[in-house]
């Protein structure tokens, strides 16, 4: 703001000038203390110039009887996992209240490098809400897997100088950090000398673990699964993110947890959240109808989406409606539902009752194209030979990302082979390298998919977004994995040989380039078909649980290309347990 903005905003506030908006008769709400107060709200040049008195404005909207609050901030979300493209994502999130998002493109960068981020933030420039990003911290997220690219910290630094990041985005590679592995810590040194925060992901960690990782500077947490883990992490200063996702889902829970003593180092957040979702449910709109009804106080709520998270993410503009501020408004009814009918961003209304009024204008996605390849791929490198009856599996855990190691047993042809049962809730899983002809496949087992016939075959999958396939037998899954190719990204359902659904993803394997209803519409088929044909079951997300599975950052136990991961141990393990 240079001086002659700042006297225009200094006369409209103190009621020399008029205003360019003024809203009329709200009550706002107050994130400071806690509660409801009534008044105008002045706004000029995209800043709110004064609350409570009775000012002037060249436009006027008169709100009698609505709620005002502060716009919604979201302050971790991965815009690749709604499966539309930011452009998109953007007009879901405005007509749900949100008007700032902090978006790690950590799933992208691992695709392609940073041309993802550069195309990311190309296709953020013209959308009606604030979207920031983050430095992806970890490609690949481990040296145990193989990605589309590799960041190092000198990669890092220019961004970082240029504004174009905020910061390192979630620092999946804890142990990295806790055993002061020189090229991690030399990333976390990039953040710590130009003044930038660090996000944190640090899964079941604890005690002196966890006081180490949090001595690097890193700040937040959203990765609790009990309310023991987020105690901790808030004793020792983190902020805690409370994550309600497509699939990960720890809010209730987690809210037995929040008081009146640690509520405002607890933030709301999404993390990964479909576009499915957000057109069903919403967004963190959705996050505040859950802490109503599980009891939270709803300006406390409400303190939880805004006001704490412009502390956290250190945005000192936003957050709460204040002289100084940017105008990021919406409006509701009541504190119960929060259906959100307006949202303003910087002044500007750019959302009506659901519809958003900001013209969508797509980036060109070229460089980050679908780019799905192999080598030496064939049915045969599915085969698992197993050394006894014995094995360790993948178990899904419904409505997490972590897995547990199960111990169990299966069946083995005449040669040791691996021979699906129908009896056995186990089925086959494979990671096959898709960016750099490697030639890598490993084979792994799952449990609790639920799957019964056919197979599942996508280019999404944590993080290093190789190609991950799961079946009843190799035929399917062979057929599934080569369809992909042809394809160039996205998920194939394959059945008795057959192409029984397709979702095609040509952003980089992982976004489609049509609206969210059309997406969703294909979600909602691949769905059906996933659950009915293939059997997979009904308590479980076909695409995203698959997605995880691959992701070797959290634990128990997943699978990258190359091979089986305790990642309880960071280590390498066999499938067949010896007898």
């Amino acid at each position: 703001m240079n001086k002659a903005s700042l006297k225009h905003l200094i006369d409209v506030a103190a009621g020399r000038t008029s205003a360019d908006l003024v809203i009329k008769n709200a009550r706002i709400v107050d994130v400071y203390q806690g509660q409801l107060i009534e008044g105008d709200i002045a706004i000029t040049e995209g800043v709110i110039a004064g609350i409570g008195g009775d000012y002037e404005g060249k436009e006027i909207h008169d709100l009698t009887g609505k709620i005002v609050a502060p716009g919604l901030i979201e302050p971790h979300i991965h815009v690749e996992s709604s499966y539309v493209t930011p452009e998109e994502f953007a007009r879901l999130l405005a007509t749900h209240g949100t008007t700032t998002a902090l978006a790690d493109p950590h799933e992208i960068a691992n695709v392609a490098g940073m041309d993802g981020l550069s195309y990311m933030i190309d296709a953020s420039q013209n959308v009606g809400i604030d979207i920031r990003y983050m430095m992806p911290s970890c490609v690949p997220a481990t040296n145990m897997e193989n990605s589309g690219a590799v960041i190092t910290a000198q990669d890092m630094v220019q961004p970082i100088i240029d504004g174009q990041v905020d910061g390192l985005a979630e620092f999946m590679n804890f142990p990295g950090i806790i055993n002061n592995e020189d090229s991690v810590i030399d990333k976390v040194m990039v953040a710590r000398e130009h003044g930038k925060r660090i996000d944190g992901h640090s899964p079941m960690v604890t005690g002196k673990d966890l006081n180490a990782y949090i001595a690097a500077g890193v700040e937040n947490d959203h990765e609790c699964t009990t309310i023991e883990e987020m105690h901790e992490r808030l004793s020792r200063g983190m902020y805690v993110f409370l994550r309600e996702g497509s699939v990960t889902q720890n809010l209730r829970m987690l809210l037995k947890g929040v008081t009146s003593s640690n509520s405002r180092r607890c933030l709301l957040s999404g993390d990964d959240v479909q576009a499915k979702t957000l057109l069903e449910l919403g967004h963190l709109d959705n996050s505040l109808r859950i802490c109503v009804e599980e009891g939270l106080d709803p300006i406390t709520a409400i303190q939880m989406a805004t006001i704490n998270t412009a502390e956290a993410t250190r945005l000192r503009d936003r957050g709460a409606i204040a002289p100084g501020l940017r105008s990021d408004l919406i409006v509701f009814d009541n504190l119960e539902d929060f259906t959100v009918q307006r949202t303003y961003v910087e002044g500007e209304l750019v959302a009506k009752d659901g519809e958003y009024l900001v013209p969508i204008q797509r980036a060109n996605y070229e460089v980050v194209e679908s780019s799905v390849k192999y080598k030496d791929f064939s049915e045969e490198r599915l085969v698992l030979p197993l050394e006894s009856d014995t094995v360790r599996a993948i178990e899904v855990v419904e409505q997490e990302v972590i897995t547990n190691e199960a111990i169990i047993q299966v069946d083995r042809d005449a040669d040791g082979i691996f021979e699906y049962n129908p009896d056995i809730p186990v089925v086959k899983i494979a990671v096959i390298e898709r960016h750099h002809l490697t030639g890598n496949v490993s084979v792994a087992l799952l449990k609790d998919y639920g799957m019964k016939y056919g197979a599942i075959a996508q280019s999404i999958a944590h993080d290093n977004h190789n190609v991950v396939v799961a079946g009843t037998n190799d035929s399917d899954m062979a057929f599934a994995v080569k369809e992909l190719e042809r394809l160039q990204g996205g998920v194939v359902l394959v059945k008795d040989g057959q192409v029984i659904a397709d979702f095609p993803l040509p952003v980089g394997g992982l976004m489609s380039d049509l609206t969210a209803e059309e997406v969703m519409a294909q979600q909602d088929a691949i769905n059906k078909v996933a659950h009915e044909e293939l059997q997979i079951s009904h308590t479980v997300d076909p695409i995203m649980t698959l997605s995880f599975m691959p992701l070797s950052v959290i634990p128990a136990l997943k699978i990258t290309d190359m091979g089986l991961i305790d990642v309880t141990k960071f280590e390498f393990v066999p499938v067949s347990i010896s007898e």
